[in-house]
């Protein structure tokens, strides 16, 4: 049997009961021939051939098979046996971890199946491409889905529905995180669809499974026939202040001592992506992070490209999309002298658009119609097209060191902001940075307006956060038309980069208990809309009246980078120059030091010198747009607005939270009811939180809340109680939710009551006071309040003792 290499690819065994054995693979095309040995076995032989030869002896093999089958003794049971294959394995070192990527057992009618193991952490990664040819061949038709299992933590969801199903927004955030180095590795030309799934099949609470869901991906398509040029890994980098130390993959609770969060992924050459928070870090400590992270991934790199060399199938790269000889000099011959016209002015993005849809039009009218255009697709027109707009937007900044729009390297787009646009929210900012424009809103809430969120790595299976950013991108902010739904990948991404920009600036709940959300409706995109909503975001938080630590900004840079080693570094890039251009490097943070930043990479040769540079002008433009942010007019409130709700905050008792709540909820929903607050929120510590528009109904609330956990102090009065029911021995008074009293018939009035009806009735009102209270049960009193309101001082009332030995004066109703 000559099978031990096709196994390794994929190969399938099947065992007849009589000893004919039978080898299959899900696509034959990546392997050479079948051959029928005298054993009545087939295998695969080493002789690579063409398609045609293949379908030839595939028909022969067949008929062969056939006839053998026909020949072998008939059986009385019939049955199949699966003969398992070899497993194969690699230990990777990252830091003080390891990583073990293993394939050959699980998935493998995918085109490359992965099993990536730290810990007890385990991720599940398949790679698979379509039949059919998708794409352009400049942008690859790749999407990765990753989902996480609560069976991996050995919890079941606890909402209605217990299927795992549509992906939570950590799981969409950890797909970008994924897709984004990945994307820039395939092969020039590949054109058919591409997805990587990913699953958490088990988690241990100690090892975070996104960066080794960048390693598995990455693996999986490196094995695969899939055209994928090199090794990707991926590191977390955390930095412990207290003891000035980084740490490669930390554990759990490394990171809850770490001032820093970075992802950096990249090859054994250079690195493609860093996404990172942190808690305001140099741009110093930042390189020293980025640079650690690499150092570990070269070498992980470097194991799994041998690895692969072992287990990995032939690609499939005669199915690549070349480009046809001599078509973008055509292209640049055609369209070129427009297109450099208009990028070497001062134009603006609707003007550019308009040259580019005719250079389009030009090159595809002329190139379809011309004789030899049966060699030419539209595919690779379009594709042509791209590469020259590239090629004359990067000769005019390395050459000129001029940009689309009239600008220098460094420049800025005019900056305006304004607040206070929005008479009826709690905070709004109006932020414009040339063509991009975010309107930015504040809202403050109770704690029940949390984000909660529900995922495997909590043990309360709901996190909450007090702060949350949600970023909107209509259509219409590029001039165009579209589906409005749920929030996309993009939205999402870009959300919570801005979210965790701001985040380190915002007060803690000792000193600001409000629930925060701000929203980012993008109303114009040219380029960098997640960093204006930084600005905007935080413009909104100080209108708002929310005392953030310090202003906070954010700025996007971009890179032209020649493979003879010539840059340039540019500061706040168009949207054109992020997709022409080789970087997109977003930057936030104060005038000195950073809380956020992401990065990603078309090519590869970006050195730390590189990113240093891009820093220190991304710091030079932060600066900028904080001076620029100060100038807004009106100015951000910095106080709190006549609509935003109020909080008064008490203890109780911790035992007494029952008590409080009432049988269904009833009695704090009675409370919120009666005083009209807009949420009466416990903790386990017996904190209480009530919220209110009105300052007055959350004392009415915070009074109830008192009154049902303690017993009232004896001579207090209370008004307009309602009568509950009546008895022949007085009436029960409700005091407030939840609480109730006795009313007897001797303290009904001041002169003698024969009977309480002629006093009391019930759902009636009296005023009443505390006569007697103790152990739930309290006594109360109208004939008090009646002497009370005839001039008499309740310390009177009370040292005469009580009001059963009061003097008989006019009685009173």
């Amino acid at each position: 049997m000559v099978a031990s290499r096709a196994e390794r690819g994929g190969l399938r065994m099947l065992k007849h009961n009589d000893g004919t054995r039978i080898s299959k693979h899900k696509n034959a095309l990546c392997f050479a021939p079948l051959v029928v040995t005298s054993h009545r076995s087939i295998a695969f032989s080493t002789k690579p051939c063409n398609l045609s030869t293949l379908k030839s002896e595939l028909f022969v093999v067949k008929r062969r098979c056939s006839s053998q089958l026909k020949a072998a003794p008939e059986s009385t049971s019939t049955s199949w046996t699966y003969q398992p294959l070899e497993v194969q394995s690699v230990i990777l070192k990252a830091g003080n971890r390891e990583i073990v990527l293993q394939t050959g057992e699980i998935g493998r009618q995918a085109n490359g199946s992965v099993i990536a193991t730290c810990g007890e952490t385990m991720v599940h990664a398949t790679a698979c491409c379509g039949p059919n040819a998708t794409g352009d061949g400049e942008f690859v038709p790749f999407t990765v889905n990753y989902q996480e299992r609560f069976s991996a933590a050995g919890r079941t969801s606890s909402g209605y529905n217990k299927r795992d199903g549509r992906p939570r927004d950590n799981e969409t955030l950890t797909s970008r995180l994924v897709d984004r180095p990945l994307r820039p590795m395939f092969t020039k030309g590949w054109t058919f669809e591409t997805q990587v799934l990913e699953t958490v099949l088990s988690y241990d609470g100690l090892n975070d499974p996104e960066p080794l869901a960048i390693t598995a991906a990455a693996a999986a398509l490196l094995i695969s026939d899939i055209p994928f040029e090199k090794a990707v890994a991926g590191v977390r980098v955390a930095y412990i202040a207290t003891d000035d130390r980084f740490i490669i993959n930390p554990v759990s609770k490394d990171m809850v001592r770490s001032s820093l969060d970075l992802v950096v992924a990249g090859t054994r050459d250079a690195i493609l992506m860093i996404e990172g928070f942190c808690d305001f870090l140099t741009e110093e400590q930042m390189l020293q992070a980025v640079g650690l992270g690499h150092s570990a991934i070269k070498k992980m790199c470097a194991q799994m490209e041998a690895w692969a060399r072992i287990v990995g199938k032939p690609k499939l790269n005669h199915k690549l999309l070349t480009p046809a000889k001599g078509l973008e000099a055509r292209v640049k011959e055609l369209v070129g002298k427009p297109l450099k016209e208009v990028y070497m002015t001062s134009s603006t993005k609707e003007e550019r658009s308009a040259v580019e849809s005719q250079s389009e039009a030009t090159a595809q009218n002329m190139l379809c119609s011309a004789a030899d255009a049966s060699n030419v697709s539209s595919l690779q027109i379009s594709a042509a097209v791209k590469a020259v707009k590239s090629e004359i937007m990067r000769e005019v900044v390395l050459e000129a060191g001029r940009r689309m729009d009239g600008r220098t390297l460094t420049d800025i787009r005019p900056i305006t902001s304004r607040c206070n646009v929005l008479p009826r929210t709690h905070g709004s900012a109006l932020f414009t940075r040339g063509e991009t424009q975010a309107l930015c809103v504040a809202t403050l809430g109770p704690k029940s307006d949390a984000q909660r969120s529900e995922n495997i790595r909590d043990e309360t299976v709901t996190a909450t956060d007090r702060f949350y950013l949600q970023y909107f991108f209509p259509p219409s902010s590029v001039g165009e038309v579209g589906k409005i739904g749920g929030a996309g990948r993009r939205e999402l991404g870009h959300g919570a980069l801005a979210q965790r920009a701001l985040a380190p600036v915002i007060p803690p709940d000792s000193t600001f208990p409000y629930i925060m959300r701000v929203e980012s409706n993008i109303t114009e995109s040219n380029g960098s809309s997640s960093m204006a909503s930084v600005c905007g975001g935080c413009l909104a938080l100080l209108d708002a009246g929310v005392p953030i630590s310090r202003p906070v900004a954010g700025i996007a840079m971009g890179l032209i980078l020649e493979p003879d080693g010539r840059f340039s570094i540019l500061s706040d890039i168009l949207g054109s120059e992020d997709a022409l251009g080789d970087m997109d490097f977003k930057v936030a943070g104060d005038a000195e030091k950073i809380t956020a930043f992401q990065m990603d990479i078309k090519v590869e040769g970006i050195t730390l010198d590189i990113m240093r540079k891009a820093l220190a002008q991304a710091g030079n433009g932060r600066r900028h747009i904080l001076a620029q942010m100060g100038k807004s007019n009106p100015a951000p409130r910095k106080a709190l607005s006549q609509y935003a709700p109020k909080v008064l905050r008490m203890k109780i008792d911790p035992t007494k939270k029952g008590l409080v709540i009432g049988p269904g909820g009833r009695i704090i929903n009675q409370i919120k009811e009666v005083s009209k607050v807009s949420d009466v929120t416990m903790d386990e510590e017996g904190n209480v939180e009530v919220t209110s528009t009105i300052l007055e109904n959350a004392q009415k609330a915070a009074d109830f809340i008192q009154l049902v956990v303690e017993d009232p102090p004896i001579g207090k009065v209370f008004r307009r109680c309602k009568v509950l029911s009546v008895q022949m021995f007085g009436a029960f008074v409700e005091l407030g939710p939840g609480r109730e009293g006795l009313v007897h018939i001797s303290q009904l009035d001041i002169v003698p009551v024969q009977e309480t009806t002629t006093v009391a009735s019930p759902g009636g009102y009296m005023d009443v006071m505390v006569i007697d209270s103790g152990n739930g049960k309290i006594s109360l009193s109208r004939k008090a309040v009646l002497l009370h309101d005839s001039g008499q001082s309740v310390e009177s009332i009370l040292k005469s003792g009580g009001a059963k030995s009061l003097p008989q004066v006019g009685r009173r109703m």
